[in-house]
């Protein structure tokens, strides 16, 4: 057994998604138009409504914050990968897999608060139409969207302390194809009960209570949308948060599945493509659902491209 290394160790070794040489160029060109779909599609949304004066309301200022939080979220993952790919290389440095460990971590509970910022928007929209423009003032969309980052900021700080406290052997393998928290923890050889306690604890409080919070707007939703007396007027009021209400199915789907699935008995490699769904494929299709769902998205996008969106 390779020798313990509490202060020296320099690199570790992402295995990535699979070790086969002939599927290296389809996952780099795969994951590259992914990239290049999401970077794209988001910034599209943020110019679309940085520049329609129409669009500076509430419900789209959180959204390119959303915007902004996917771009970044993806950022801390996808271009290492692709730059392992293309220079055949599997190596992260030891400093390099704390720093993308702790911005996946900050971007990633940034997202989560977002969703409930945006869930709690259209409670208000919905449920005290009369008194929205006075409850989301510019002030407390800044203020939720700042608290948000800052509990973001916090727990990824320290949540990235406590792996610092680990030792490691001096050859890591980690089989992802980036370092998620607990594939790093797990790599540890020494005592990892304080992380495993910090992980979990931000599992429930920062992961649960968003859901609850999101759960509870959309309860008091749909009692509100009931009680509206015609079909039109229900369609009206529903289509307001669809496409809300469709990302948030989409994120914690995907993120329930893979954690539910990853407690099954699987290869590592397994949990590693099942974890692209929600750390690539839904920021990908976030634009989509937020312009297809949305005609002053489309109206905005078209006076910007000149090409109409369907």
């Amino acid at each position: 057994m390779e020798a313990d290394n509490d202060t020296g160790i320099s690199e570790f070794l992402l295995l990535g998604l699979s070790e086969e040489p002939e599927l290296q160029p389809i996952i780099f060109g795969l994951f590259l138009c992914m990239y290049l779909i999401i970077v794209l599609g988001n910034l599209l949304i943020i110019l679309a409504v940085s520049s329609d004066s129409h669009l500076h309301t509430s419900m789209y200022f959180f959204l390119t914050s959303l915007s902004f939080t996917d771009i970044c979220f993806t950022s801390t993952t996808i271009p290492k990968m692709l730059w392992n790919i293309q220079t055949q290389s599997q190596v992260i440095t030891y400093a390099g897999c704390l720093t993308q460990m702790y911005f996946f971590i900050l971007f990633g509970s940034w997202d989560d608060f977002l969703l409930t910022v945006m869930a709690y928007d259209r409670f208000v929209a919905i449920c005290h139409p009369l008194h929205y423009t006075v409850i989301m003032n510019p002030r407390l969309c800044g203020l939720l969207v700042l608290v948000s980052w800052v509990i973001s900021v916090l727990n990824s700080l320290l949540q990235s302390l406590t792996v610092l406290q680990l030792s490691f052997r001096t050859k890591v393998e980690i089989p992802h194809f980036f370092c998620e928290l607990n594939q790093v923890v797990g790599q540890a050889c020494s005592d990892t009960f304080l992380n495993d306690m910090v992980m979990y604890f931000g599992i429930v409080l920062l992961g649960g209570a968003p859901l609850a919070g999101i759960l509870y707007s959309y309860s008091k939703i749909v009692s509100s949308i009931r009680r509206i007396s015609s079909a039109q007027g229900k369609y009206k009021a529903f289509s307001t948060c669809a496409s809300h209400l469709s990302v948030v199915s989409l994120f914690y789907c995907t993120i329930l599945g893979v954690y539910l699935s990853s407690a099954a008995p699987q290869s590592s490699h397994s949990s590693a493509v099942a974890s692209v769904m929600y750390t690539v494929v839904t920021p990908m299709l976030n634009p989509f659902i937020y312009t297809l769902r949305n005609r002053d998205i489309k109206r905005a996008l078209k006076r910007i491209t000149g090409v109409p969106v369907m």
